[in-house]
């Protein structure tokens, strides 16, 4: 290991063993395509990939309900009043509120 590592040391002090780990060093951390910046997108690429399948989930919930709401006359009464909060002529609302 010694000999390896006094090997790397003499190639390292020439003006292009400079040049050689100057450009590794900045490619590796401050260029637009960095280790740095592929770890980011490796995570953000993660966490997209679980919205994705969490707004998946939910269209396919939305879309579920939709068609309920189509087909059942019962159902949509029962939403316009609890979402809009509809009424019919000889109603009245009460509304009621939990304080926690």
């Amino acid at each position: 290991m010694g000999k390896l590592w006094s090997l790397l040391w003499s190639k390292l002090r020439t003006k292009y063993g400079v040049v050689i780990a100057l450009f590794v060093f900045w490619v590796g951390f401050f260029d637009e395509h960095s280790l740095l910046q592929h770890f980011q997108n490796i995570n953000k690429l993660e966490q997209l990939a679980k919205q994705e399948v969490l707004l998946r989930n939910k269209i396919v919930s939305d879309k579920r309900k939709i068609q309920e709401l189509r087909t059942n006359l019962t159902n949509l009464e029962k939403f316009a009043r609890e979402e809009f909060l509809m009424k019919k002529e000889n109603e009245d609302v009460y509304l009621i509120v939990e304080e926690d």
